[in-house]
Order: structure tokens, then C-alpha cells, then sequence
């Protein structure tokens, strides 16, 4: 075999999804009978997601319905970067937003990760907010791919352009 096979590593998030995780738990919001009366509200706004309640424990109620949803559309909870609440007046919010690409230090530590652990041979490199997996063998590869799913990272990746 001449040439590398290779494959990109990449977080990226059905935006699609999101948005339909948002309007189902709106809706869920406005319904259920423990959220009349305390002001509750999810908006998206841009690139954040605003939860309003009027106490500390409503508004993370409010994070817990629409983390159920993105779970139930099959988003990670690792793409969801959601702050702590605070107080804004007389409401609490949380601010929260989708994370998207690999960061910079979370591509480093991705890389000494497969060099470190990873099959000899293998090379990593990083593009942009992606890496690019390089090897001569494709039963190597398959072994990062494997060895990624396995570590605990802080970010959801997705493996695309396998050849």
C-alpha cells in the first residue's frame, strides 16, 4: 500500500437540532404545571441561549427539560457550554451557547494523546478547528478512532472523510 489512508477528526453540531430541541422544550416549558407562575423562558438569541426563571432552582429546571431534549435528538452534552445562574434583577438566568470545532488546546492534547497512546506510524495534525489522522495502515487508524471514543475528552467528535 503506497499511499496514507486517513480520516478528520471534527466537533460539529446539527444546528437543525438544536433549534428543534429548543422549540420542544419551549413548548414543554409553557405546558408543564410546575413551571406556571415563575416566569420560566428559554430564548435563543444569536449565538446564545438565554433560560430565564424567578429562583436559582426553576431556572436549572429549566437547563435540565432542554438538555433532555438535546440528548433525545442526539446531540452531546459536551457540545452544550452552559454557565452558572445568576441573578439579574429580580430572575435568575442561565446563559448558554454550542460549542463548535476543536479548540486549539483541546487539538493538543488530542494529538499527544495519539501519539502518546496511539499505534506507531500514526501522524496527527492540526487544521483549523480539525485534526487530520494520517497512517499507512488502516487497522491503525481504526485503533485511534477507537482510542478517542474511549478517552475522556471534553469535547464530541466526530470522525468524517475516512479513506
Amino acid at each position: 500500500m503506497a499511499s496514507d489512508s486517513s480520516f478528520d477528526v471534527v466537533s460539529k453540531v446539527d444546528k437543525q437540532e438544536v433549534s428543534n430541541a429548543l422549540n420542544q422544550a419551549q413548548k414543554e416549558i409553557a405546558q408543564r404545571y410546575d413551571f406556571k407562575g415563575v416566569g420560566a423562558e428559554i430564548d435563543f438569541s444569536g449565538e446564545k441561549i438565554l433560560m430565564k426563571a424567578n429562583s436559582e432552582e426553576r431556572v436549572g429546571a429549566v437547563l435540565d427539560v432542554f438538555q433532555s431534549k438535546l440528548v433525545k435528538r442526539g446531540i452531546s452534552l459536551k457540545s452544550l457550554d452552559a454557565g452558572e445562574p445568576f441573578a439579574s434583577g429580580k430572575e435568575y438566568r442561565i446563559e448558554a451557547s454550542v460549542k463548535e470545532g476543536i479548540a486549539q488546546d483541546q487539538a493538543k492534547k488530542i494529538t499527544k494523546l495519539i501519539r502518546d497512546e496511539g499505534p506507531k506510524g500514526v501522524k496527527a495534525t492540526i487544521q483549523g478547528d480539525e485534526l487530520r489522522v494520517s497512517s499507512k495502515s488502516r487497522d491503525d487508524l481504526q485503533d485511534v478512532i477507537a482510542l478517542l471514543k474511549g478517552s475522556d475528552l471534553e469535547v464530541d467528535l466526530q470522525f468524517i472523510n475516512y479513506r
